[in-house]
């Protein structure tokens, strides 16, 4: 499955679709809606270096159960790998980490699509999955009415 992404605009980020009021209008490019969670196909991928910092490791291995991960290819998963080295040096580094070094961490994942900003400009929606209605315990209920003596 190919993905072809048109780079966000900038701006606001727009609404998910559902959210939408009007919805005759197509603005650019059509949108793509995929599961959320682990895709099936994911290739086998290297494990996170050992000497990672544990919040790059927990970022590499969260991108793995995330839905987006269905689009990407293995140079996404170079790139990924990449950017956790790059932030696990950053975070055990003595010296705090500069502006620059900051946007440029944050450029590299947007990239990748990582947050719900990011590929609601790319025009790719991750759908969870609908909860059932819930229904109301009937216990209260129950008691109350024993109580009332019905």
């Amino acid at each position: 499955m190919t993905l072809e992404v048109v780079m966000g605009t900038r701006g606001p980020i727009p609404e998910r679709s559902e959210a939408r009021r009007r919805r005759n209008k197509v603005e650019g490019p059509p949108l793509i809606q995929a599961p959320s969670g682990a895709p099936a196909d994911v290739p086998d991928l290297p494990e996170p270096d050992p000497l990672w910092h544990p919040i790059a490791t927990d970022w590499y291995l969260s991108l793995r159960v995330s839905g987006q991960a269905a689009f990407y290819e293995p140079s996404d998963w170079a790139m990924a790998r990449y950017v956790a080295e790059l932030m696990s040096r950053g975070l055990a580094s003595d010296r705090p980490p500069n502006g620059q070094y900051v946007a440029a961490l944050n450029s590299a994942m947007s990239s990748l699509l990582t947050t719900e900003g990011d590929r609601r400009r790319a025009r790719l929606e991750l759908e969870r999955k609908k909860m059932g209605p819930r229904l109301a315990s009937v216990k209260p209920l129950d008691a109350y009415r024993d109580i009332a003596g019905g």
